[in-house]
């Protein structure tokens, strides 16, 4: 992620725990024992550490964290062609994080999705962490050498710096635009139905998450309970129930009964 700055971006990176050679680099992350971004020094190991992203965000950083809550709107801002300060490179900076950085860090940090007793149902290995940690040498290759290292380290970098990106592309590509269709018909929703518990999209997009989250910012109440939209593929009209929370299945208002899967009627 730092070599996508412009201050690191043709930075060579070097592999190593000597004290000596980390005092005389540029930035060094997840070693030394220190974080002080004047000097660019991300470390999250040292006694004492608790630094949190902020912005309602509780989770301890990782070197990972610590990177991106430094130079992550500097990055947004340059896939998105604007200016650190535009409206926009907050929300996604915001958004990212929410849902690519923040599990990064709890893994690294050894934080359980869940407050749980129980063991777990299953063992789920295809995380980005868990992939990331597939390109350590095997213990039973004969060829321990640095150099492989080395090039196990690179393949690693670039995979966790290609799903990076793919996830700020794809919140600056889909889910901004989502989220502005769907502001827009909070807004319109009193000309639609007098209730303004009924909203309309102006053209599909995933609604869902959106929805929940512009309504808690912007304080609407009451909540909406049907949102209609056009289905782009049948051309044919859609109304669907709002669930009383993203995770759940039941609705704020489920729609009668004799209505419930109907379809050409």
């Amino acid at each position: 992620m730092i070599r996508l700055t412009n201050k690191f971006s043709n930075a060579q990176i070097i592999r190593t725990r000597d004290p000596q050679v980390l005092e005389e680099l540029d930035a060094v992350l997840d070693v030394g024992g220190v974080y002080d971004p004047a000097r660019d020094r991300y470390d999250h190991h040292q006694k004492g550490f608790e630094e949190v992203f902020g912005h309602g965000f509780n989770t301890k950083l990782s070197s990972a964290g610590l990177v991106y809550k430094h130079f992550g709107k500097e990055i947004i801002a340059k896939e998105l062609q604007v200016d650190e300060e535009h409206t926009d490179v907050h929300r996604l900076f915001l958004a990212v994080y929410k849902s690519f950085m923040e599990a990064i860090d709890a893994i690294d940090n050894g934080i359980n999705l869940y407050g749980t007793d129980q063991p777990p149902r299953y063992v789920n290995n295809t995380h980005l962490s868990s992939r990331v940690g597939k390109f350590n040498l095997d213990w039973v290759d004969p060829d321990q050498s640095a150099e492989k290292e080395n090039a196990a380290f690179e393949r690693a970098i670039a995979l966790a710096g290609s799903e990076f990106l793919d996830s700020v592309r794809f919140h600056a590509r889909s889910w901004l635009p989502a989220r502005s269709i769907v502001m827009e018909c909070l807004t319109a929703r009193g000309y639609v139905d007098p209730s303004r518990e009924i909203t309309v999209l102006d053209r599909f997009c995933p609604w869902k998450h959106h929805l929940f989250e512009l309504e808690e910012e912007n304080k609407i109440d009451p909540s909406i309970k049907y949102v209609l939209y056009e289905d782009g593929r049948s051309k044919n009209w859609r109304v669907q129930a709002v669930a009383m929370a993203p995770d759940r299945f039941e609705s704020r208002r489920p729609l009668p009964a004799q209505w419930r899967g109907l379809r050409d009627e």
